[in-house]
């Protein structure tokens, strides 16, 4: 990537910046973004001048075994000249200047696999600067759009409120932002939660079920925790899973037996004809 690249990598990002600044002001938060950009600026600088230096030995290199290649090529021609000059020369002389073109045919053949191994690093290099900028211009894209979301616990009420106002469709968008902008706080394993309840209703038990599994994989002591079992249970169920739907049931009973969704559970379970705990 070209110095004019980068450049032009940078102004965009900065212009991206200055578009996406939130309507409510400068904040700490906003100076700290701006820190981190003129830091990631400073190091992408850096990179592209440690690139510049490392291109410029390499290009040497690639001059020099170019030269030697030309070198050894004007030798073989003229050794060749001189061997059709000699054609009436003893056979002890063809042989050994045979030998000698040989030779440096051997040797062209290495340096033109050093020339070609030589280029390929230089590929190589180009394409892992080139991978570096993108992935510092997404990270860069990622904070900034962080920094103009709302505050956690707004975004949050605001997808709560229309959740249970019935309006699915922003609920979801909220509560995907939410975990978006903020996927390690407690809230996010209760936006999975609520995501798979907004699928439950619309039949999408399939997408219901992987929401379910993602309270139960990394918010497994939160408090939506029991009840994503309890609904993953259903979930399984409705998708003609009942051996596995059932498995998530018993857990239910046996995880948090006082539990109103132990209730539940047992409610399911012997509607379904089966027993609470296998092989009774």
């Amino acid at each position: 990537m070209t110095r004019r690249c980068y450049s032009a990598l940078l102004a965009s990002v900065s212009m991206l910046w200055l578009t996406m600044a939130p309507a409510w002001g400068a904040s700490k938060d906003m100076i700290q973004l701006q820190t981190q950009v003129q830091q990631l600026q400073e190091q992408m600088t850096a990179m592209q001048r440690s690139f510049d230096e490392r291109m410029g030995v390499m290009k040497n290199l690639v001059e020099q075994d170019t030269d030697a290649v030309n070198k050894v090529s004007a030798a073989m021609t003229a050794l060749q000249t001189a061997l059709q000059k000699q054609q009436g020369d003893s056979a002890s002389r063809v042989d050994q200047v045979s030998g000698q073109v040989q030779a440096l045919n051997d040797s062209l053949d290495e340096l033109k696999a050093r020339l070609a191994k030589v280029s390929k690093q230089l590929d190589d290099m180009q394409s892992a600067q080139q991978s570096v900028a993108a992935a510092d211009a997404a990270k860069l894209a990622q904070q900034q759009a962080a920094a103009a979301a709302p505050p956690p616990d707004v975004l949050y009420n605001n997808a709560l409120r229309d959740y249970n106002g019935g309006n699915n469709d922003v609920a979801t968008q909220e509560f995907s932002d939410y975990i978006k902008f903020y996927p390690n706080t407690d809230l996010a394993g209760n936006c999975y939660f609520y995501l798979g309840e907004i699928q439950f209703r619309q039949g999408n038990y399939q997408q219901a079920s992987q929401n379910y599994d993602q309270v139960l994989q990394n918010f497994p002591t939160g408090s939506k925790a029991a009840s994503a079992q309890l609904k993953k249970g259903f979930a399984l169920i409705e998708l003609g899973k009942q051996d596995d739907g059932v498995a998530e049931l018993r857990h239910v009973i046996q995880r948090y037996p006082k539990s109103n969704e132990a209730l539940q559970a047992r409610e399911r379970l012997r509607k379904l004809g089966v027993p609470t705990r296998s092989g009774e």
